[in-house]
């Protein structure tokens, strides 16, 4: 079975928009600022954007409040016309869905239990707040599933009625982007995605390489 190309499917959207002459609104989910820099920049140009910061999986509480004061520098250094909303920091949360699932690598089922609750909570203010369309800046990350994050996206889009904007960022370079823009803010990059669990995977990757 092919594989679909979300790129592609995010082109027809954009053309559309551009041939109504509308900007829609879109509620982005982000992960941290290095990811969010070259989001920002491509759609910036087609979407009112508001940036969603819900990250439960952070720790410790340190790192969550460096992550996304170095988001509201970004926006206001890049001098681009986003909302911020700064989610509630619900470590709790990322606990409960990782149970039973502690051993699990990169990637493996933790993650997407984490996408998922990532994109909920997500899907939840896109409807409340009544956005045009929702979706998130982790699939830029060549360390994410882009195909599991637009089908979790997809199935939230069907349960709470608000579309889910089909994407894979790290396509056209835009992960390469992503580097040259941290690199002009000189933005925080870390070195895990964000848990403990890849933390202590990213410190014993280190030791092995030393």
């Amino acid at each position: 079975m092919q594989k679909r190309n979300y790129q592609k499917e995010l082109d027809s959207v954009i053309d559309n928009i551009i041939k109504k002459g509308i900007r829609p609104k879109l509620l982005l989910h982000s992960c941290c600022a290095p990811c969010s820099s070259y989001v920002l920049e491509y759609l910036n140009q087609y979407f009112d954007i508001t940036l969603y910061y819900y990250n439960p999986n952070i720790s410790p509480k340190s790192e969550y409040d460096f992550r996304i004061s170095e988001l509201h520098r970004l926006v206001s250094e890049m001098g681009i016309s986003v909302k911020i909303i700064d989610g509630d920091y619900e470590p709790e949360a990322f606990e409960e869905i990782a149970k039973g699932l502690e051993n699990e690598p990169e990637r493996g089922a933790r993650c997407m239990k984490c996408y998922h609750l990532r994109l909920e909570s997500s899907a939840k203010i896109a409807k409340e707040q009544n956005f045009d369309y929702f979706t998130t800046t982790l699939s830029i990350s060549p360390m994410k599933n882009a195909e599991a994050l637009n089908s979790i996206g997809s199935a939230l889009a069907d349960k709470y009625g608000v579309p889910y904007l089909f994407s894979d960022f790290k396509k056209r370079e835009g992960y390469k982007r992503s580097i040259e823009l941290s690199k002009r803010y000189n933005l925080y990059r870390q070195n895990y995605c964000g848990c403990r669990f890849s933390k202590a995977q990213a410190e014993n990757q280190n030791k092995l390489n030393k």
